[in-house]
């Protein structure tokens, strides 16, 4: 049984395309993914990203278990910083991509995939032993939007009342919200998941289908749905979990090997990574752009020029942006090396195609 997030009334009654994913039912679009894609990167835009999970750690232990269980190093990190990063099992594979937001002393707010909630809290509540933690899953709690685009900021200065310019690129705060007599904390973050600039709203139920209401209301910010989402995402060459990363598929063969800290003592996974990123892992994600306007889609064979197959389509789309058929795929090292000649397979013709970074775009994020 799906369930729905906090804001499933309004999306139907918007006509959006509803569809399974992650375990609820999303909007897709609600009018076409090409229009809310443009939206969203010459103007501003609006997502329900309810369906993401939120965990909070704290205690005396909190830092240490975090840094047990996260490729990333957060010791010493300031209140509001924001760090991305992979849960790794033991053998390197991926367990979930997050989001680890510092929000005090021994104080961890952690996002995790929506399709991912059950098995990562799984997960992290059996490497807690030993650990003087409290562990809080909070994903019923929170709603969440994401506003992005180049007009985000002031969409949420002026239309939602949210101080936010100060704000840096993967910094957040907590901002104590008034709502009659009744108030709140919520959580207002800079990060953003599509390549422009953006902020992501963590508060209760109710204030997210005010803030919601508002956002559309006011008509300077378009609801758009999980599609161009995923066209936006991957035209900057940013993973999805299912897709670039899975439980075999580590962070070094996603090329993401920045945010796996060799460096720190210890934490789950580190031995794994340090013999890849030694060694060369076995398999590397790379960008291939195709000469001809077909769409490679996951799955879909990728071949060698012998007609070998080499690898496999993990995201492919005609990119809007650039006018130009790609793809995101995993293919045996050997193939990686940007230049390299490489077929794709779309149901029964072959179509040629070259390695290419895998940044089709270019990110306009505000530093």
């Amino acid at each position: 049984m799906e369930k729905k997030t906090c804001l499933y009334d309004r999306h139907v009654a918007l006509g959006a395309l509803m569809s399974p994913f992650g375990g609820f039912i999303m909007p897709i679009q609600y009018t076409n993914i090409t229009d809310e894609h443009n939206a969203v990167r010459q103007h501003c835009g609006v997502f329900d990203v309810s369906h993401m999970g939120e965990v909070r750690i704290t205690g005396p232990e909190a830092e240490r278990f975090v840094q047990h269980i996260f490729t990333n190093d957060v010791a010493g990190a300031p209140v509001g910083q924001i760090y991305y990063g992979m849960m790794c099992y033991p053998n390197g594979g991926t367990v979930d991509d997050l989001l680890v937001y510092k929000m005090g002393d021994n104080d961890f707010f952690l996002v995790i995939n929506a399709a991912n909630i059950d098995k990562d809290v799984e997960w992290m509540q059996q490497q807690m032993q030993g650990f003087d933690i409290r562990f809080e899953h909070q994903s019923d709690y929170y709603g969440q939007l994401a506003v992005q685009g180049p007009e985000a900021e002031a969409v949420v200065e002026e239309v939602l009342g949210l101080p936010c310019k100060e704000l840096k690129f993967y910094t957040a705060k907590t901002l104590d919200v008034a709502d009659g007599d009744e108030g709140e904390t919520i959580i207002i973050s800079r990060t953003g998941y599509t390549g422009e600039d953006g902020f992501e709203i963590y508060g209760s139920h109710e204030f997210t289908q005010k803030a919601w209401d508002k956002l559309l209301e006011s008509g300077r910010c378009k609801p758009c749905g999980l599609g161009c989402r995923d066209t936006l995402r991957f035209e900057v060459g940013l993973p999805l979990y299912g897709d670039e990363l899975s439980a075999d598929i580590t962070p070094v063969m996603a090329g993401l090997s920045i945010f796996v800290k060799l460096d720190k003592e210890e934490f789950i996974g580190k031995e794994a990574l340090a013999e890849q990123k030694a060694n060369g892992a076995p398999a590397r994600i790379i960008g291939i752009e195709l000469a001809d306007k077909a769409i490679p889609r996951h799955g879909y064979p990728v071949l060698n020029e012998a007609g070998e197959q080499v690898g496999e389509v993990t995201t492919g789309y005609h990119c809007l942006s650039v006018d130009k058929s790609v793809c995101m795929a995993l293919v045996k090292t050997e193939f990686a090396k940007l230049g390299t000649p490489l077929q794709v397979q779309i149901r029964k013709k072959v179509f040629p195609g070259t390695v290419v970074k895998k940044q089709f775009y270019n990110k306009s994020y505000k530093k």
